[in-house]
């Protein structure tokens, strides 16, 4: 690393096979938007050699080539892949989003990688949901490394930075979070800011020049040595505290120099058991150079510190039928075993998924089996059939280059999977298997939406369906009360960038509508009507009466019908008939348009005629008798109430308790979940929380997060409900 010539046997420069697991490193980088984490990877692909200096691969086209979305928005809305080669080790690149409404992105680079770089930004310090992060991959034992950036910066300070990340990052163990070089700066410009030139290795006390465009190594003099000692004698300790050898400490603290190939291997060793977390700093190289500040020093860190594919703890595999399967860790000669980690579609190749083989080795033009993945629920069908997969690539920017296969432990590009959806195992067509799914967050903002024209109409099913295949973060939803087509995303960017795909992907425009909750009605009190329909006008009749009475039930009870009928007022064979079109009138409402419901009709009295009466007839009188039951009598329009978690920062309880209070919600009660973070319960009614996605967001910094589920309907109160029929009168 910098430090080191090649003394960790699982660093690059050792012999191990070119296609094998162990010349493999797969790594995510994880930071809020506008860290720097898409600037990193072009440096690190430039210092690699994958792209020249003008920032573009061999064959056309850049690192950074994005979609037209990502190109408006100015921002990365995608996981993308972009591999790089040091030292003979391909390294993988998982590039996530930033913004918290592509958390599925971020999710699947997780689910891909077998280790993390936290992008931090010097100029913008540590934000919440960069934290939130952290602790996932310290729940899963993620080994974990932090890159400051923007040291060029006027207010940027490494010290300072380093300090915060150790608060931020090592609750557990403040030394655990350590830097392993210092940044030299070179003389103060105009502004009194001095830039960063180059780094000093705290271990092997080398001065890392990269003032001219090449990193230039160099002996540091004797007056700076004293400056560094502090810093060094705490990364040793920090690093012989994590030692597999217990006696080192001991030997260390009595006076042993302990040499830097010890140290070496014992700092990749803890990093690689993410028991140690290394702080870097990284800079874009400037204009015309071939190295960016740090670049080389964070390559070898991952070909040398970070684990290979053979060191991940594997997802659980069992066959479709829910039996568990025990396999060899990333063994290429294995069974097939492979997760599709992101599905997108390019205008040229058309369908491509982005695959992690994690046993066997996958070949272009066989034939897979296809098993998911559980999440019917959000319009993503479960899946168990063969197919037949195209050509194997690798993406770097817009371009797709070929490849013979995919090892266990590596990532590619797979062609032509029309059913497959991000999310699905592929395996042996004659050996099916499937990979325990990766947990996804609820999409809590609804985006109710309709064909903007008919031709768009035509269109929308198919394109709605390829749009919710390629994000399981996306829920599609046919509202059967509402008849509204609603889309639940993540956030409005997620909303936006989802309409956009739709429109310019999948030629589908669509309008944004206000969006419905599903309201029911019932009787505040009990009521009596009589419905007739008697109609003659020569030849055939219709003729039928009968009287009602309509009593409210409890919550939950639906509609009851029962009869009380004496001396054969209504004909037996006409009573089912009334009640069809009782139940049919209370399916369509009787006031607003919503379901009746909770209510007990009962069928009392009621005349018919011997050649004029019909089923047709009652029915109609049936639903006539509702009607007017209705009019001479109060109707409650019923609201859902959803019971909703909110996690949150203990900072932010006051302020989110009297914001759902503010909504009419009820609070339960309070609990402390882990350090610092609280757990509020309430009952809060649906439609005021059409928007809590967004506004909880704002309200909390992006560091809380919530969950919903339905528990009943109650009455709305009359003020409010009175605004909501004026605005369902006006939108009629």
């Amino acid at each position: 690393m910098g430090d080191k010539a090649n003394t960790h046997p699982g660093a690059a420069g050792r012999a191990v096979a070119a296609d094998h697991p162990a010349s493999v490193r797969n790594v995510v980088l994880v930071g809020h938007t506008g860290s720097g984490k898409t600037t990193l990877v072009e440096a690190l692909a430039l210092t690699a050699g994958a792209i020249n200096r003008a920032g573009r691969v061999e064959d056309g086209g850049t690192v950074s080539d994005h979609d037209e979305i990502e190109h408006r928005q100015q921002r990365s809305v995608q996981l993308s892949l972009v591999p790089v080669t040091w030292d003979g080790i391909k390294i993988n690149l998982l590039d996530t989003p930033g913004y918290a409404d592509f958390v599925g992105e971020l999710r699947a680079g997780l689910r891909a990688a077998d280790a993390a770089l936290f992008v931090v930004s010097a100029a913008d310090g540590v934000d919440g949901s960069t934290r939130m992060v952290w602790e996932e991959c310290a729940a899963v034992g993620m080994p974990r490394a932090i890159v400051v950036t923007h040291l060029e910066s006027a207010r940027a300070d490494f010290d300072e930075m380093t300090r915060i990340c150790a608060e931020a990052f090592g609750a557990d163990d403040p030394d655990a979070v350590l830097p392993l070089y210092l940044p030299l700066h070179g003389p103060e410009g105009p502004d009194g800011h001095a830039p960063v030139t180059g780094l000093v290795g705290l271990l092997s006390q080398k001065l890392f020049d990269y003032s001219s465009g090449e990193r230039k190594e160099s002996e540091p003099g004797p007056d700076r040595l004293p400056q560094l000692q502090e810093a060094r004698n705490r990364l040793i300790e920090g690093i012989i505290s994590e030692s597999e050898d217990e006696t080192l400490m001991d030997r260390y603290l009595g006076g042993e120099q302990v040499d830097l190939k010890t140290l070496v291997q014992d700092l990749e060793r803890a990093v690689a058991r993410g028991v140690f977390f290394p702080v870097l700093a990284a800079a874009p190289a400037a204009e015309g150079a071939r190295q960016g500040l740090g670049t080389v020093e964070l390559l070898e860190l991952i070909t040398g510190g970070f684990p290979t594919p053979l060191e991940r703890e594997q997802p659980q595999v069992t066959t479709p039928d829910g039996r568990p399967r025990e396999l060899k860790p990333c063994d290429p000669d294995g069974p097939l075993v492979a997760e599709v980690v992101k599905t997108s579609s390019d205008p040229y190749v058309g369908r491509l998924s982005l695959v992690r083989v994690f046993s066997g080795t996958l070949r272009p033009d066989e034939t897979v089996h296809v098993s998911g993945h559980g999440l019917a629920d959000r319009g993503h069908e479960d899946h168990d059939v063969d197919e037949r997969i195209g050509a194997l690539s690798t993406p770097f920017g817009k371009q797709q280059r070929p490849v013979g296969h995919c090892i266990a432990g590596d990532l590619a590009c797979v062609a032509k999977l029309t059913r497959a959806e991000t999310g699905d195992t592929l395996s042996a067509k004659d050996d099916p298997l499937l990979m325990e799914p990766w947990e996804m967050p609820d999409p809590l903002l609804p985006v109710a939406i309709r064909a903007h024209s008919k031709a768009d109409e035509d269109k929308l099913s198919q394109g709605l369906s390829r749009l919710v295949a390629e994000d399981p973060t996306m829920r599609l939803e046919q509202n059967q009360d509402t008849h509204q087509v609603v889309l639940w995303c993540m956030g409005e960017a997620h909303a936006d960038v989802a309409l956009e795909r739709l429109r310019s992907r999948y030629g589908v425009q669509v309008d944004v509508v206000p969006h419905r909750v599903s309201l029911r009605e019932t009787f505040a009190a009990r009521a009596t009507a009589r419905g007739r329909h008697v109609k003659q006008s020569g030849g055939h009749g219709q003729y039928a009466i009968c009287a009602i009475e309509v009593e409210p039930l409890p919550e939950g009870s639906g509609v009851e019908f029962a009869e009380r009928v004496v001396g054969g007022a209504v004909p037996r064979q006409f009573i089912p008939s009334v009640e069809k079109g009782v139940r049919a009138q209370a399916a369509k409402g009787v006031a607003t348009g919503n379901p009746l419901v909770d209510v007990r009709v009962t069928l009392v009295d009621g005349k018919a005629h011997s050649v004029d009466s019909s089923d047709a007839a009652f029915q109609t009188a049936g639903a006539l008798a509702l009607r007017e039951a209705a009019a001479e009598a109060k109707i409650h329009l019923l609201e859902p109430v959803a019971e909703v978690g909110v996690l949150v920062g203990d900072d932010y309880v006051g302020a989110v308790m009297s914001d759902l209070s503010s909504r009419r919600g009820r609070v339960l009660g309070t609990e402390q979940v882990g350090t610092g973070r609280t757990l509020v319960r309430a009952e809060v009614p649906e439609i005021e929380i059409s928007r809590y996605a967004v506004d909880l967001r704002s309200l909390s910094h992006g560091t809380a997060r919530f969950n919903r589920r339905y528990v009943r309907h109650e009455p709305m109160p009359p003020q409010i409900a009175e605004k909501v029929k004026e605005q369902m009168k006006e939108a009629s």
